[in-house]
Order: structure tokens, then C-alpha cells, then sequence
């Protein structure tokens, strides 16, 4: 086999795992409707996709405030200053707070309230022009200000608008998706033009029967704001897009937010090609065809859905598809033969469709698989409304890519988290007091020799994750007992299984980590 061609192929990998942080679309979230899922759980979720982001877990307590108290608000601001590129925090300005505020799970970005109100999230940018500094609020801290003051997800769509209404929005296109135990709406928020202060932003509820998904493209298209259950909107939502032209009502065509304010995802298989594979394994009998550009909004689930099959859909990289990313890797032998390079076996299929241009290559217009080498942390949110707010909203939390990942249960009662799930290790560099390390360092070397490695990987991360998803009946009915009697005593279970599940897990894949330098040492 000619040594060149596989050096240079994998210079090219490496390369393009370093280059790929900042250039790749990022974010999935998958959503399902109380009726689509296996035990009446509305579920939300989210990969968040940047190695700028930090790996911190906090539980923020709920507070009282005082009259006339403000609330400090800052924006993302990239850093690279520290051991490895993040995202620091700039202040912005200060508005009203509000009497109390709920407790919530954070991270990025506000996962989940005590009153089960939880948000995934997924940038699609939108136009550049649209975008403000004028305005004080961006995506982060809009999603924590909604799990401060909402008790559902429609209360937090209408607080939410408002507040950026009048605050300003000073962030890219985002897609919020908003859960509570009842249903699960898709906010989509872009900014009022350069230099205003304001937003234009877009909601729809997906059906209780129905499973949705966003991948880093606004999705809602048309909007009828006569149907308030199912739509909401800012008051300048299609005035502005006929003002700067994105609509003209003299088309024949109707209006739809996705491409009048998110026309360049609609043409790029960056973004479709993930939104046709979600709600095809869901709903494969719909026969979805590859290569659209509007897929529906919303699918019936063939089969009721439950975070199991979430976790399992977030590991995919289209293998077994003819969009797998190695399926066309060959390489010349010393023979002069074509044979299947041996990059498709060992190494994962990430950016081997940009090395040999497969399937469109890189960019919005090229494609990625949902499983990726550079996500921070990745969730699967269930929220369940016959279930007590303490035990009955679970956030199901991964640390790094999501086809290696164990996800362990964070019940929205905890109190608290180990100190190693609290400390950010993008500002340490690689350290054991951050837990995300363990499972980075996994991906990390997994990546590299994936086909033999998957095997090891797979040994340590089913048993846990069968393990803790069995566990939960039990847990609900201890937790729910316990909350009869002394609230303070079934909080502090439910910390306590939060804190072994996290122990456990770390300590595996730390060892895992330790299995994988030595079992390979001489076969890299």
C-alpha cells in the first residue's frame, strides 16, 4: 500500500479536526410529543456541537430578590488566552429582576427548571445582516432567564419575546426548543438589522402524536397566528421581511419564516441531510427521500419513542446508509490494486467526506453526521407531568461525542453535582478534575482506531447506560414516596443517586481512557 496516500489522508483528518470548530454547523435536537413517546414523557434535547463551549454543571438555587434588584446580563466573546480556545462572558447591561426566580440545571446554556421547564438549542445563523450589538441579550442568557421566571414552555416563549422585544437581541439566528410536561414548542429568533434594538422571532407547537427535529436550519415555515395553540409570533414578523425584501406578498407565494429569514440552510445538505435522517429512523415507513430541501415539520413516530432511542440516533454517523462517509475511501496497494482503505475501518467517518469530496464535501453545503468529535455535552430531556416537578423531569447528560458518551440521570430536584461535573475543563487544559476529560480523552483515542476500539468503548458504555434507564421506576417510586413525607430527604435521594450515577460513570470511562493507551500501545 502506497504510505503517501494514507499520510496524506490522514494529515487531511487531522487537519480538519482542528479547522472544523469553528466551520461546522452545529447542534441537534431531537423533540417528541407526550403521545409519541413511551411513557407520556415530552422530551426535548441537544448536542451541543463547539469545543469553544465549556463542559461546566451547575444546579443554580432558586432566590428571593429585593425591590428594585437588577439582573446583570452578558453575551459570549471568544477567548483564547487560556490553555485552550472558550468563550468568556462580556457584561452587556442590567434589567429589572423579578421577585424569585426558579432553581435550574445549567450548562452552556439553561438546561432545566424545578417546575420541568427544559430547552435544547440549535444555531442556524440566518442572515448576517440581521444581526445587532445594540441589543443586550443573546441565546445563553435568554434561555436562562426563561427557566428563571416560567412555570411552562409557553410562558417562557411569550416572557422570552418580550424581553428580547425590548432588550434587544444580540446574537446570530438560534432555534430554542421548549419543553414542559405538556408540550413542546420551537422558538426561532433572529435579530431586528444592524445597529436596532429589538428581535423577530417565530414559535410552533409540535403535535402531541408527533416527533420534530432542528439541525442548525430554522424550520418553521408557514405561520397562522389565527391558531394561538399551535403558533406565536413577534408583531413585526413578516412586516419586517417585506421591509428589507426577504417576502414579497406580490409573489403568489406565502410567507414562511424559515426561508424568508433562513433561506441558505434550505439549499445545504449540512443541515437537511440530518433533519431527513432523524425523522427517517423515526419514521421510516414515510420512505422520506434524501435531498430535499422542506422536510415536514413534524412526523408521527413509526414506533413510540423514548430516550433510549434518542441516545442511540445521536451516535450515527449514516453508516449502513449510501451517505456513509467511508463507504467510497480507497487507497492504491503495492500492487497497483484499488482496495478499501483502511482509514474506513479504524477511524471514525467524520471529515473523510471533505478529504475526498464525498457526498458534497465541507460547509452548509457539503454535510456532517449527528455524531461528532467536538461536542461539549449532549442532553436528552424528559419531562413528565404524571410524576412530582423533583423526580419527574430527568436530564439524561453525555459529556463529549455522542457515539462514545454514557448519559446519567440529572433529576431536575438535585441540589447539587460532584465538583469534577462543576469545573470547566476548558479552562484548565487536561486535568482529572474535570470529569468531561475522561470522556473526551475516550472519544479522543477511540476516534483514531474506532473500528477495533468501538468494541471497548461499547463493553463499558451499554451495561452503565442499560443499567441507570432501568433503574428509573424505582427511582420515581422511592423518590415520590419520600416527597409524602419530607421533601427535603427525597431531594437529597435524588442527589444522591445523581452524584454515584456521575461517580460511577467518570471512574469507568477514566479507566477505559487507561485501557485504551495500553491494550493498543503497539498497534498504532
Amino acid at each position: 500500500m502506497r504510505i503517501t496516500s494514507i499520510l496524506t489522508t490522514g494529515l487531511s483528518v487531522g487537519f480538519l479536526f482542528v479547522a472544523s470548530v469553528n466551520l461546522s454547523p452545529a447542534c441537534t435536537v431531537i423533540m417528541v410529543g407526550k403521545k409519541a413517546s413511551t411513557d407520556g414523557s415530552v422530551m426535548t434535547s441537544h448536542t451541543c456541537d463547539s469545543h469553544r463551549d465549556g463542559s461546566r454543571i451547575s444546579v443554580v438555587p432558586a432566590a428571593k430578590h429585593a425591590p428594585g434588584s437588577l439582573r446583570a446580563l452578558t453575551k459570549r466573546k471568544e477567548d483564547d488566552t487560556g490553555p485552550m480556545p472558550r468563550l468568556a462572558r462580556q457584561a452587556t447591561g442590567r434589567i429589572a429582576e423579578v421577585p424569585e426566580t426558579f432553581g435550574y440545571i445549567n450548562a452552556v446554556y439553561g438546561i432545566m427548571n424545578q417546575r420541568q421547564v427544559a430547552i435544547g438549542e440549535s444555531t442556524f445563523e440566518g442572515r448576517e445582516e440581521l444581526k445587532s450589538d445594540k441589543g443586550l441579550i443573546d441565546c445563553d442568557t435568554l434561555t436562562q432567564l426563561m427557566l428563571e421566571r416560567a412555570t411552562t414552555a409557553r410562558e417562557a416563549i411569550q416572557l422570552g419575546g418580550a424581553l428580547i422585544e425590548k432588550h434587544g437581541w444580540c446574537d446570530f439566528g438560534e432555534a430554542l426548543m421548549i419543553a414542559d410536561p405538556n408540550e413542546v414548542w420551537v422558538m426561532e429568533i433572529v435579530g431586528p438589522g444592524k445597529d436596532e434594538v429589538g428581535a423577530v422571532w417565530a414559535a410552533q407547537r409540535v403535535p402531541d402524536d408527533h416527533v420534530s427535529v432542528v439541525a442548525n436550519g430554522a424550520r418553521i415555515g408557514r405561520i397562522d397566528l389565527s391558531k394561538p395553540d399551535w403558533f406565536m409570533a413577534s408583531k413585526n414578523v413578516v412586516e419586517q421581511a417585506k421591509k428589507l425584501g426577504y417576502w414579497n406578498p406580490d409573489s403568489g407565494e406565502p410567507f414562511r419564516f424559515n426561508w424568508a429569514y433562513d433561506p441558505e440552510n434550505r439549499i445545504g445538505a449540512a443541515t437537511t441531510r440530518r433533519e431527513w435522517r432523524v425523522l427517517d429512523m423515526l419514521a421510516p415507513s414515510l420512505k422520506l427521500a434524501p435531498g430535499h430541501n422542506d422536510y415536514p415539520f413534524s412526523v408521527k413516530p413509526d414506533q413510540p419513542v423514548g430516550p433510549k432511542r434518542i441516545m442511540e440516533i445521536f451516535r450515527d454517523t449514516y453508516e449502513g446508509t449510501e451517505f456513509d462517509m467511508v463507504k467510497d475511501v480507497t487507497v492504491t496497494d503495492e500492487s497497483g490494486k484499488t482496495v478499501k482503505s483502511p482509514l474506513a475501518n479504524p477511524f471514525m467517518p467524520y471529515e473523510m467526506n471533505d478529504v475526498l469530496k464525498i457526498n458534497g464535501g465541507w460547509g452548509r453545503l457539503g454535510e456532517r453526521s449527528l455524531a461528532r468529535w467536538y461536542t461539549m455535552y449532549a442532553t436528552v430531556i424528559q419531562v413528565r407531568g404524571h410524576l412530582p416537578d423533583e423526580v419527574g423531569g430527568i436530564v439524561w447528560l453525555g459529556y463529549s461525542n455522542t457515539a462514545m458518551t454514557t448519559y446519567v440521570p440529572l433529576y431536575a430536584g438535585i441540589t447539587d453535582l460532584p465538583a469534577d461535573y462543576k469545573t470547566d475543563g476548558r479552562t484548565t487544559g487536561f486535568s482529572r478534575r474535570s470529569a468531561w476529560w475522561a470522556f473526551n480523552r475516550v472519544a479522543t483515542l477511540a476516534a483514531h482506531r474506532w473500528g477495533d476500539m468501538r468494541n471497548d468503548v461499547a463493553t463499558v458504555r451499554d451495561p452503565l447506560q442499560e443499567k441507570y434507564l432501568a433503574a428509573q421506576d424505582e427511582v420515581a417510586k422511592e423518590a415520590t414516596e419520600l416527597l409524602k413525607k419530607d421533601p427535603a430527604k427525597a431531594r437529597a435521594y435524588l442527589t444522591r443517586i445523581t452524584r454515584e450515577a456521575c461517580r460511577e460513570t467518570t471512574d469507568a470511562y477514566w479507566n477505559l481512557g487507561d485501557l485504551l493507551w495500553t491494550k493498543y500501545d503497539e498497534k498504532w
